[in-house]
Protein backbone atom coordinates (compact mmCIF):
# COMPACT_ATOMS: atom_id res chain seq x y z
CA UNK A 1 0.00 0.00 0.00
CA UNK A 2 1.51 3.66 -0.78
CA UNK A 3 2.62 5.63 1.95
CA UNK A 4 -0.29 8.57 0.90
CA UNK A 5 -2.98 6.15 0.29
CA UNK A 6 -2.37 4.97 4.28
CA UNK A 7 -2.59 8.16 5.66
CA UNK A 8 -5.71 8.94 4.00
CA UNK A 9 -7.10 5.75 4.74
CA UNK A 10 -5.91 6.08 8.82
CA UNK A 11 -7.31 9.86 8.63
CA UNK A 12 -11.18 9.04 7.37
CA UNK A 13 -10.59 6.32 10.41
CA UNK A 14 -10.00 8.97 12.66
CA UNK A 15 -12.67 11.39 11.14
CA UNK A 16 -15.17 8.41 11.63
CA UNK A 17 -14.60 7.68 15.41
CA UNK A 18 -14.58 11.44 16.65
CA UNK A 19 -17.80 11.73 14.62
CA UNK A 20 -19.31 8.95 16.77
CA UNK A 21 -21.66 10.01 19.31
CA UNK A 22 -20.26 10.02 22.73
CA UNK A 23 -22.49 8.05 25.56
CA UNK A 24 -22.01 9.47 29.07
CA UNK A 25 -19.90 6.75 31.34
CA UNK A 26 -23.05 6.62 33.67
CA UNK A 27 -25.74 6.51 30.88
CA UNK A 28 -27.72 3.16 30.69
CA UNK A 29 -30.36 1.92 27.89
CA UNK A 30 -33.72 2.28 29.15
CA UNK A 31 -34.32 -2.00 28.84
CA UNK A 32 -31.61 -1.76 31.97
CA UNK A 33 -33.18 0.71 34.38
CA UNK A 34 -36.93 -0.04 34.14
CA UNK A 35 -39.79 -2.63 34.16
CA UNK A 36 -42.18 -3.38 32.06
CA UNK A 37 -45.96 -3.99 33.08
CA UNK A 38 -46.96 -7.74 32.65
CA UNK A 39 -43.38 -9.01 31.90
CA UNK A 40 -42.22 -10.46 35.04
CA UNK A 41 -42.24 -13.95 36.82
CA UNK A 42 -44.02 -15.90 39.15
CA UNK A 43 -43.35 -17.27 42.44
CA UNK A 44 -44.44 -20.73 42.80
CA UNK A 45 -44.11 -23.32 46.07
CA UNK A 46 -44.61 -26.77 46.47
CA UNK A 47 -44.38 -29.61 49.29
CA UNK A 48 -42.96 -33.13 48.10
CA UNK A 49 -40.83 -36.10 48.92
CA UNK A 50 -37.35 -37.23 47.60
CA UNK A 51 -36.79 -40.80 48.26
CA UNK A 52 -34.10 -43.18 47.39
CA UNK A 53 -31.45 -41.71 49.57
CA UNK A 54 -29.14 -43.69 51.63
CA UNK A 55 -29.58 -43.88 54.97
CA UNK A 56 -29.59 -39.65 54.92
CA UNK A 57 -33.47 -38.69 54.93
CA UNK A 58 -35.71 -37.68 57.85
CA UNK A 59 -36.17 -39.38 60.82
CA UNK A 60 -39.54 -40.40 60.85
CA UNK A 61 -40.15 -40.28 65.11
CA UNK A 62 -38.72 -37.04 64.72
CA UNK A 63 -40.88 -35.33 61.42
CA UNK A 64 -44.50 -36.55 61.58
CA UNK A 65 -44.87 -34.54 58.29
CA UNK A 66 -42.90 -37.01 56.25
CA UNK A 67 -44.84 -40.27 57.82
CA UNK A 68 -47.70 -38.68 56.66
CA UNK A 69 -47.00 -37.60 53.30
CA UNK A 70 -45.40 -40.74 52.76
CA UNK A 71 -48.46 -43.14 54.28
CA UNK A 72 -50.55 -40.85 52.20
CA UNK A 73 -48.65 -41.23 49.01
CA UNK A 74 -47.99 -45.15 48.96
CA UNK A 75 -52.21 -45.21 49.74
CA UNK A 76 -52.59 -43.56 46.53
CA UNK A 77 -50.33 -46.29 44.96
CA UNK A 78 -52.72 -48.67 46.47
CA UNK A 79 -50.55 -49.35 49.19
CA UNK A 80 -51.66 -49.49 53.07
CA UNK A 81 -49.62 -48.31 55.59
CA UNK A 82 -52.12 -47.56 58.36
CA UNK A 83 -51.01 -49.04 61.84
CA UNK A 84 -47.74 -50.33 60.27
CA UNK A 85 -44.28 -48.79 62.17
CA UNK A 86 -42.84 -47.16 59.03
CA UNK A 87 -38.39 -47.01 60.13
CA UNK A 88 -37.15 -46.03 56.66
CA UNK A 89 -34.34 -43.59 56.33
CA UNK A 90 -34.53 -43.08 52.70
CA UNK A 91 -37.21 -40.36 52.18
CA UNK A 92 -37.04 -36.56 52.98
CA UNK A 93 -39.92 -34.04 52.96
CA UNK A 94 -38.71 -31.10 51.25
CA UNK A 95 -40.24 -27.63 49.95
CA UNK A 96 -39.62 -26.89 46.20
CA UNK A 97 -39.91 -23.74 44.65
CA UNK A 98 -39.22 -22.16 41.35
CA UNK A 99 -39.76 -18.89 39.57
CA UNK A 100 -42.08 -19.42 36.10
CA UNK A 101 -40.68 -17.07 33.49
CA UNK A 102 -42.66 -14.26 31.82
CA UNK A 103 -44.92 -16.06 28.64
CA UNK A 104 -43.77 -19.31 29.42
CA UNK A 105 -45.91 -21.91 27.25
CA UNK A 106 -47.64 -25.10 28.16
CA UNK A 107 -44.95 -27.87 27.74
CA UNK A 108 -41.98 -25.66 28.76
CA UNK A 109 -39.56 -26.90 31.08
CA UNK A 110 -37.63 -24.77 33.91
CA UNK A 111 -35.33 -25.15 36.85
CA UNK A 112 -36.56 -25.88 40.33
CA UNK A 113 -34.86 -25.86 43.99
CA UNK A 114 -35.38 -27.86 46.34
CA UNK A 115 -34.58 -27.82 50.42
CA UNK A 116 -35.11 -30.25 52.82
CA UNK A 117 -37.90 -29.54 55.66
CA UNK A 118 -36.82 -32.06 58.34
CA UNK A 119 -33.75 -33.41 59.98
CA UNK A 120 -32.63 -34.72 57.03
CA UNK A 121 -28.80 -34.92 56.79
CA UNK A 122 -28.40 -34.90 53.18
CA UNK A 123 -30.10 -34.99 49.76
CA UNK A 124 -27.58 -36.57 47.61
CA UNK A 125 -28.62 -39.49 44.90
CA UNK A 126 -32.51 -38.59 46.15
CA UNK A 127 -35.12 -38.23 43.46
CA UNK A 128 -37.99 -35.86 44.06
CA UNK A 129 -41.33 -37.80 42.88
CA UNK A 130 -44.39 -35.75 41.44
CA UNK A 131 -45.05 -32.58 43.00
CA UNK A 132 -47.47 -29.81 41.95
CA UNK A 133 -45.92 -26.30 42.55
CA UNK A 134 -48.51 -23.56 42.91
CA UNK A 135 -48.87 -19.68 42.44
CA UNK A 136 -50.21 -16.82 44.79
CA UNK A 137 -53.94 -17.89 43.47
CA UNK A 138 -53.57 -21.58 44.50
CA UNK A 139 -53.43 -22.49 41.34
CA UNK A 140 -51.02 -24.97 40.44
CA UNK A 141 -48.82 -24.48 37.01
CA UNK A 142 -46.17 -26.35 37.41
CA UNK A 143 -45.30 -30.43 38.11
CA UNK A 144 -41.77 -30.80 39.04
CA UNK A 145 -39.66 -34.33 39.55
CA UNK A 146 -36.46 -35.63 38.48
CA UNK A 147 -33.40 -36.21 40.42
CA UNK A 148 -31.91 -33.53 42.49
CA UNK A 149 -28.12 -32.62 42.04
CA UNK A 150 -26.48 -30.79 45.36
CA UNK A 151 -23.32 -28.28 45.37
CA UNK A 152 -22.01 -29.93 49.15
CA UNK A 153 -21.36 -33.04 50.30
CA UNK A 154 -20.72 -34.33 54.13
CA UNK A 155 -19.09 -37.61 55.29
CA UNK A 156 -19.06 -38.61 59.11
CA UNK A 157 -16.90 -40.95 60.56
CA UNK A 158 -16.73 -42.11 64.68
CA UNK A 159 -14.39 -39.41 65.37
CA UNK A 160 -14.82 -36.45 62.84
CA UNK A 161 -17.30 -34.98 60.84
CA UNK A 162 -17.00 -33.08 57.40
CA UNK A 163 -19.40 -31.11 55.65
CA UNK A 164 -18.93 -29.21 52.41
CA UNK A 165 -21.57 -26.41 51.56
CA UNK A 166 -25.15 -27.16 52.24
CA UNK A 167 -26.07 -30.78 51.36
CA UNK A 168 -29.79 -30.45 51.97
CA UNK A 169 -30.57 -28.16 49.75
CA UNK A 170 -30.15 -29.13 45.98
CA UNK A 171 -31.57 -28.00 42.35
CA UNK A 172 -33.24 -30.42 39.81
CA UNK A 173 -32.42 -28.48 35.59
CA UNK A 174 -35.18 -28.39 34.08
CA UNK A 175 -36.67 -30.48 36.48
CA UNK A 176 -40.15 -28.14 36.24
CA UNK A 177 -43.09 -29.02 33.60
CA UNK A 178 -45.25 -26.28 32.83
CA UNK A 179 -48.96 -27.49 32.89
CA UNK A 180 -50.37 -23.58 32.92
CA UNK A 181 -49.73 -20.28 31.11
CA UNK A 182 -49.97 -17.08 32.84
CA UNK A 183 -52.93 -15.35 30.19
CA UNK A 184 -51.51 -11.88 29.40
CA UNK A 185 -51.73 -10.43 25.68
CA UNK A 186 -48.85 -8.03 25.61
CA UNK A 187 -49.11 -7.53 21.62
CA UNK A 188 -53.17 -6.28 22.47
CA UNK A 189 -52.37 -3.42 24.71
CA UNK A 190 -52.46 -0.15 23.59
CA UNK A 191 -50.49 1.42 26.77
CA UNK A 192 -48.13 0.27 29.05
CA UNK A 193 -46.24 1.36 32.30
CA UNK A 194 -42.75 1.71 33.10
CA UNK A 195 -41.06 1.08 36.52
CA UNK A 196 -37.81 2.59 37.43
CA UNK A 197 -36.40 0.11 39.19
CA UNK A 198 -34.60 3.30 40.81
CA UNK A 199 -37.33 5.45 41.12
CA UNK A 200 -36.79 9.09 40.26
CA UNK A 201 -38.40 12.51 39.51
CA UNK A 202 -35.51 13.47 37.39
CA UNK A 203 -34.93 10.37 35.29
CA UNK A 204 -38.53 9.24 34.73
CA UNK A 205 -38.65 12.59 33.01
CA UNK A 206 -35.37 11.93 30.88
CA UNK A 207 -37.07 8.49 29.77
CA UNK A 208 -40.18 10.26 28.49
CA UNK A 209 -38.13 12.64 26.61
CA UNK A 210 -36.15 10.42 25.20
CA UNK A 211 -38.85 8.43 23.82
CA UNK A 212 -41.15 11.09 22.93
CA UNK A 213 -37.85 12.91 21.11
CA UNK A 214 -38.09 9.35 19.52
CA UNK A 215 -41.35 9.02 18.29
CA UNK A 216 -41.91 12.72 17.59
CA UNK A 217 -44.83 12.74 19.42
CA UNK A 218 -46.26 12.71 23.43
CA UNK A 219 -47.08 9.10 23.65
CA UNK A 220 -44.79 9.04 27.35
CA UNK A 221 -46.14 10.53 30.32
CA UNK A 222 -43.88 10.65 33.93
CA UNK A 223 -47.01 10.29 36.49
CA UNK A 224 -44.66 10.00 39.67
CA UNK A 225 -40.93 9.20 40.46
CA UNK A 226 -41.82 5.22 39.49
CA UNK A 227 -43.88 5.07 36.79
CA UNK A 228 -43.70 6.30 32.96
CA UNK A 229 -47.26 5.98 31.26
CA UNK A 230 -46.44 5.10 27.45
CA UNK A 231 -49.67 5.23 25.19
CA UNK A 232 -49.28 3.68 21.82
CA UNK A 233 -49.61 6.76 18.70
CA UNK A 234 -52.16 6.72 16.42
CA UNK A 235 -50.88 5.48 13.69
CA UNK A 236 -48.13 3.75 14.59
CA UNK A 237 -46.83 1.20 12.01
CA UNK A 238 -46.73 -1.11 14.71
CA UNK A 239 -47.97 -3.12 17.89
CA UNK A 240 -46.71 -2.07 21.62
CA UNK A 241 -44.33 -4.88 21.12
CA UNK A 242 -42.67 -3.31 18.16
CA UNK A 243 -43.54 0.11 20.15
CA UNK A 244 -41.35 -1.11 23.25
CA UNK A 245 -37.95 -2.67 20.66
CA UNK A 246 -37.10 0.86 19.92
CA UNK A 247 -37.48 1.68 23.01
CA UNK A 248 -35.58 -0.20 25.42
CA UNK A 249 -32.20 0.42 23.19
CA UNK A 250 -32.48 4.26 24.06
CA UNK A 251 -29.36 5.78 26.42
CA UNK A 252 -30.79 8.08 29.04
CA UNK A 253 -28.33 9.39 31.74
CA UNK A 254 -30.01 8.14 35.21
CA UNK A 255 -30.00 10.99 38.30
CA UNK A 256 -29.27 9.27 41.73
CA UNK A 257 -29.49 10.92 45.17
CA UNK A 258 -26.51 11.95 47.05
CA UNK A 259 -26.90 9.14 49.39
CA UNK A 260 -24.58 7.33 51.74
CA UNK A 261 -24.78 3.73 52.58
CA UNK A 262 -23.71 1.94 55.81
CA UNK A 263 -23.61 -1.78 57.16
CA UNK A 264 -22.57 -1.09 60.72
CA UNK A 265 -22.78 -5.11 60.67
CA UNK A 266 -19.74 -5.41 58.02
CA UNK A 267 -18.29 -2.16 58.32
CA UNK A 268 -18.92 -0.99 54.27
CA UNK A 269 -19.69 2.26 53.31
CA UNK A 270 -21.19 3.65 49.74
CA UNK A 271 -21.04 7.20 49.37
CA UNK A 272 -22.42 8.62 45.91
CA UNK A 273 -21.04 10.48 43.45
CA UNK A 274 -22.79 13.72 44.61
CA UNK A 275 -22.12 13.99 48.49
CA UNK A 276 -20.79 17.05 49.25
CA UNK A 277 -19.42 18.40 52.70
CA UNK A 278 -19.46 22.01 53.98
CA UNK A 279 -15.98 23.43 55.80
CA UNK A 280 -15.72 21.18 58.49
CA UNK A 281 -13.04 19.71 61.28
CA UNK A 282 -12.35 16.50 61.95
CA UNK A 283 -10.87 14.95 64.96
CA UNK A 284 -10.28 11.71 65.78
CA UNK A 285 -8.50 10.50 69.00
CA UNK A 286 -7.73 6.83 69.52
CA UNK A 287 -7.43 5.18 72.78
CA UNK A 288 -6.62 1.54 74.02
CA UNK A 289 -6.78 0.17 77.59
CA UNK A 290 -4.92 -2.97 77.64
CA UNK A 291 -5.51 -5.50 81.18
CA UNK A 292 -2.99 -7.83 82.28
CA UNK A 293 -3.58 -10.79 84.55
CA UNK A 294 -0.62 -12.12 86.24
CA UNK A 295 -1.80 -13.83 89.34
CA UNK A 296 0.98 -15.02 92.02
CA UNK A 297 0.99 -17.62 94.25
CA UNK A 298 1.61 -17.05 98.03
CA UNK A 299 2.28 -20.30 99.84
CA UNK A 300 2.63 -19.93 103.67
CA UNK A 301 5.69 -20.59 105.78
CA UNK A 302 7.65 -23.92 106.78
CA UNK A 303 5.78 -25.71 109.41
CA UNK A 304 3.29 -23.50 109.81
CA UNK A 305 -0.60 -23.98 109.80
CA UNK A 306 -1.20 -21.40 106.85
CA UNK A 307 -2.54 -21.94 103.61
CA UNK A 308 -1.40 -21.77 99.69
CA UNK A 309 -3.44 -18.72 98.44
CA UNK A 310 -3.55 -17.21 94.83
CA UNK A 311 -3.11 -13.40 95.07
CA UNK A 312 -4.79 -11.60 91.88
CA UNK A 313 -2.38 -8.93 90.33
CA UNK A 314 -4.05 -6.89 87.62
CA UNK A 315 -1.90 -4.25 85.52
CA UNK A 316 -3.93 -1.62 83.78
CA UNK A 317 -2.35 0.37 80.47
CA UNK A 318 -3.95 3.20 79.17
CA UNK A 319 -2.51 4.61 75.92
CA UNK A 320 -4.10 7.39 74.31
CA UNK A 321 -3.34 8.82 71.02
CA UNK A 322 -2.89 11.99 69.78
CA UNK A 323 -6.03 13.95 68.29
CA UNK A 324 -5.80 13.93 64.44
CA UNK A 325 -7.17 17.17 63.25
CA UNK A 326 -8.01 17.51 59.95
CA UNK A 327 -10.00 20.55 57.81
CA UNK A 328 -12.45 19.23 55.58
CA UNK A 329 -12.43 22.30 53.13
CA UNK A 330 -15.81 23.76 51.69
CA UNK A 331 -17.78 21.66 48.80
CA UNK A 332 -15.58 18.80 48.86
CA UNK A 333 -16.20 16.25 45.97
CA UNK A 334 -16.28 12.39 46.94
CA UNK A 335 -12.41 11.91 45.72
CA UNK A 336 -11.86 14.55 48.37
CA UNK A 337 -13.59 13.67 51.06
CA UNK A 338 -12.69 9.67 50.84
CA UNK A 339 -9.03 10.91 50.64
CA UNK A 340 -9.05 13.39 53.76
CA UNK A 341 -11.02 10.35 55.82
CA UNK A 342 -8.18 8.12 54.83
CA UNK A 343 -5.69 10.94 55.80
CA UNK A 344 -6.84 10.01 59.37
CA UNK A 345 -5.08 6.56 59.39
CA UNK A 346 -8.81 5.42 60.64
CA UNK A 347 -10.98 2.40 60.29
CA UNK A 348 -14.21 1.77 58.56
CA UNK A 349 -16.11 2.07 61.62
CA UNK A 350 -14.56 5.10 62.71
CA UNK A 351 -15.11 6.37 59.17
CA UNK A 352 -19.18 5.70 60.25
CA UNK A 353 -19.09 7.32 63.43
CA UNK A 354 -17.05 10.37 61.74
CA UNK A 355 -19.84 10.35 58.87
CA UNK A 356 -22.75 10.45 61.49
CA UNK A 357 -21.02 13.37 63.38
CA UNK A 358 -20.29 15.22 60.23
CA UNK A 359 -24.36 14.78 58.94
CA UNK A 360 -25.47 15.51 62.96
CA UNK A 361 -23.25 18.37 62.57
CA UNK A 362 -25.43 19.81 59.41
CA UNK A 363 -22.30 19.54 56.94
CA UNK A 364 -22.88 16.90 54.77
CA UNK A 365 -25.10 17.65 52.02
CA UNK A 366 -26.79 13.65 51.96
CA UNK A 367 -28.61 11.11 52.54
CA UNK A 368 -27.24 8.52 55.45
CA UNK A 369 -29.09 5.33 55.13
CA UNK A 370 -27.86 2.55 57.85
CA UNK A 371 -28.31 -0.96 56.53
Amino acid sequence: MKPGLARRILGLSLALILSLPSVPASAARIKDIVDIEGIRENQLVGYGLVVGLNGTGDSLNNSPFTRQSLQAMLERLGVNTRGTPLRTANVAAVMVTANLPAFAAQGTRIDVNVSALGDAESLQGGTLLVTPLLGADGEVYVIAQGSVSINGYSAEGEGATVVSGVPTTGRISAGGLVEREVAFELAAQTHLRLSLRNPDLTTARRIALAINNLIGMPAALPTDPATVQLQLPRGFNGNIVDLLTDIEQLVVTPDQPAKIVIDENSGIIVMGADVRVSAVAVAQANLTVSITETPEVSQPEPFSRGETVELPRTQIDINERGTNLALVPDTVTLQQLVDGLNALGIGPRDMIAILQAIKAAGALQAEIEVL
